[in-house]
Parts: C-alpha cells; sequence; structure tokens
C-alpha cells in the first residue's frame, strides 16, 4: 500500500516590485509504502516517511484511498503506526519470527518505489543483526533484494507471506540500490507498535551492563582467549544485571536461546523486551558457562527525546567525576552502552 505524507509549510513570500508581502504556502508531497497489520486498518511504517506531515493518505491496491491518523511513532527505531477507517474488513499481512529467520533464506521485498505501485522483488537473507551506527536502531536484516526510493515502510516477507520486517534503508553512493537494502525485524516493530496501542509509547527494558563486542585485538588487549561475545566493562547498580549477580569481566554469550556474538544481537534481542521481563542470561566466567535469570528493569532516572536524540539527567557520581554543575546525557536504551569502544580507542584500537 502506498502512503502519502502532505507538509504545508509557510516560506517568505516577495514581490520584486512592492517588496516582501508575508508568507506564502508552501506543499510537499512525499511518498512511501505501508504494511496492513489488522483487518480493522493499522498500519506499520517508518517514521521517516510521515515525519512532519500535515495530512497522511493511503491508498490501498484496489486504489481506495484514506485518510490516516498518526497513532504514534518511535523516532529512534524509525516506526510509525496509523489508523485508516475503512467500510469493510481489510486483508492485513500476519507477522513471521524474525530471530528464526535463516541467511541465505530467500525473501520478498514489496512497496511502492519511484510511485511504481505494488512493485515485488526477491532476494535472500545476506545478513542479520547489521549494526549500521544510525544512533537508533542497530540490529538489521540485510538483504539483496532490491529496494529503492518509496520502498520505505514496505513489507519484507518471507516464503509464507509472513511479516519478517520492514523495508528502511538502502547502503548506495547513488541513491538507488546497488545490492545491499536492510529491514527492522518483525520481532523489533511487533513489539514498538504492541506498546504503542497498549501503553502509548515504547516501553524499553535495561539488562544494566555497558561494554563492547569482543574481537581478536580487543580479546587481546583484555588478555582474554574468546573473540565472540559482549564483554562487561560496567554493570549498573540496582540493575537486574547486579541483582542477578553479573560482574565487570563476564562475557555474555547467549540471551535465552538467541546467540550473541555482538553489540547488534545483544541490542537487537533487548529491544524486543519490557521492563519486568525475564531474560535468561549465558555468560562466560573463568572459562566456565553460567546462565542466571535476569529481570530487566526500567530506567528510572528522568529522560526525554529530542529531535530523536534521548537524554537524560546527570548522575551525581557524573557530575563528581566530571565537576560538572549542571546539563544531561545521551541515554542508552538498551542498558547496554558501547562505552568499551572508547575504552579501546584509547589504547590504539578502532
Amino acid at each position: 500500500m502506498h502512503v502519502k505524507n502532505k507538509t504545508i509549510s509557510k516560506v517568505p513570500y516577495l514581490d520584486f516590485f512592492y517588496g516582501y508581502r508575508g508568507d506564502r504556502e508552501q506543499t510537499q508531497i512525499g511518498t512511501g509504502s505501508g504494511v496492513i497489520i489488522t483487518e480493522d486498518g493499522y498500519i506499520v511504517t517508518n517514521n521517516h516517511v510521515i515525519q512532519n506531515a500535515t495530512e497522511l493518505e493511503v491508498t490501498l491496491n484496489n486504489n481506495k484511498s484514506y485518510q490516516a491518523k498518526l497513532v504514534g511513532t518511535d523516532s529512534k527505531m524509525d516506526i510509525a503506526l496509523l489508523k485508516i477507517e475503512a467500510d469493510e474488513k481489510l486483508p492485513y499481512t500476519v507477522f513471521g519470527n524474525s530471530d528464526e529467520i535463516k541467511v541465505g533464506e530467500w525473501v520478498l521485498a514489496v512497496g511502492n518505489p519511484y510511485n511504481l505501485t505494488s512493485t515485488v522483488t526477491a532476494g535472500i537473507v545476506s545478513a542479520k543483526a547489521r549494526n549500521l551506527d544510525t544512533g537508533g536502531i542497530q540490529s538489521f536484516l540485510q538483504t539483496d533484494a532490491a529496494v529503492n526510493p518509496g520502498n520505505s515502510g514496505g513489507a519484507l516477507v518471507n516464503t509464507r507471506g509472513e511479516l519478517i520486517g520492514i523495508n528502511t534503508m538502502i547502503s548506495s553512493p547513488t541513491g538507488s540500490y546497488t545490492g545491499y537494502s536492510f529491514a527492522i525485524p518483525s520481532n523489533i516493530t511487533r513489539k514498538i507498535i504492541e506498546d504503542i496501542m497498549e501503553f502509548g509509547n515504547v516501553q524499553r527494558g535495561i539488562l544494566g551492563v555497558e561494554g563492547g563486542e569482543l574481537n581478536s585485538s580487543a580479546s587481546k588487549e583484555l588478555g582474554i582467549k574468546e573473540t565472540e561475545g559482549f564483554y562487561i566493562k560496567k554493570v549498573s547498580k540496582k540493575s537486574g544485571a547486579e541483582k542477578a549477580g553479573l560482574l565487570k569481566g563476564d562475557i555474555i554469550v547467549k540471551l535465552d536461546e538467541q546467540k550473541v556474538s555482538t553489540f547488534a544481537d545483544l541490542s537487537g534481542y533487548i529491544s524486543t523486551k519490557r521492563p519486568g521481563d525475564k531474560v535468561e542470561v549465558t555468560f562466560i566466567r573463568d572459562g566456565k558457562n553460567k546462565t542466571v535469570p535476569v529481570i530487566l528493569s526500567k530506567n528510572e532516572l528522568f529522560g526525554t527525546e529530542f529531535k530523536g536524540i534521548e537524554l537524560e539527567n546527570i548522575e551525581a557520581a557524573d557530575k563528581k567525576k566530571f565537576n560538572l554543575d549542571y546539563g544531561v546525557k545521551g541515554k542508552d536504551p538498551y542498558g547496554v552502552q558501547k562505552s568499551v569502544v572508547n575504552y579501546f580507542r584509547t589504547r590504539g584500537f578502532q
């Protein structure tokens, strides 16, 4: 289905003969794609497709058009939820389990590139948990299905027609498809829209650890033999991780049944959970594997969002450490900060 974003803005109007005449309205139309997820008209798309919209219009494959209402958004994860009021039950796409998708599995991308209605392209899953350092979602599905401008917000489905991702971005020097496209996994998408529908905002669970992913160089510097997993540099006080007994130096290798090799593996899985959810954390300590249940907590510090950046108050310890009287700091939505990256870089690592 087609999503049209109509934005009306005021621009200064200058008359060359009579001078300044005030403001003039300017209308811009942006287009993208969307996915109907319920028979009563709930639609998921990308936040960047509908951002700053004055009006939203949705056109279905039967050429019927509807005015859409914005229910809620998560700009960090680039997800938006819309609602239309149709006079009939609508066909909808069911969610699949994006954690179960395999690299090499066939997928189809559905959308409206370049205003071409209902275009379907095929490809395979090229990679999972791809970290693109977008500042928001850090666990993309990568495919080689052709995706172009206008595909944003459209469905990525498996061969059973189940939704396993929302097409979001491409990697291209030209602005058009060159072989790489990326989608927000359906498990993350589903959790976000369920939060918006139930709570009105996104509920983010926090594991309560800081650190980073391991590789050969980092492992050598730390004096450990493991080259995969998430190395814990710090455990937050009063967090679920601290209460479960996780310590600095532990290496997380699995969350429930999900293998953790990289930061994207960990952050992607945690982003599908809410405060109060229990996660079985498997970690390596002193060469031995151990598993403990961790109850995800909610960040008790005051937080807000400004232009897509989440901010929170500075803790007393940080004020003292950096000799500050006031200010805010960037907020990590997962409680799994990548501060260890800077730790490695100060020692010659990139």
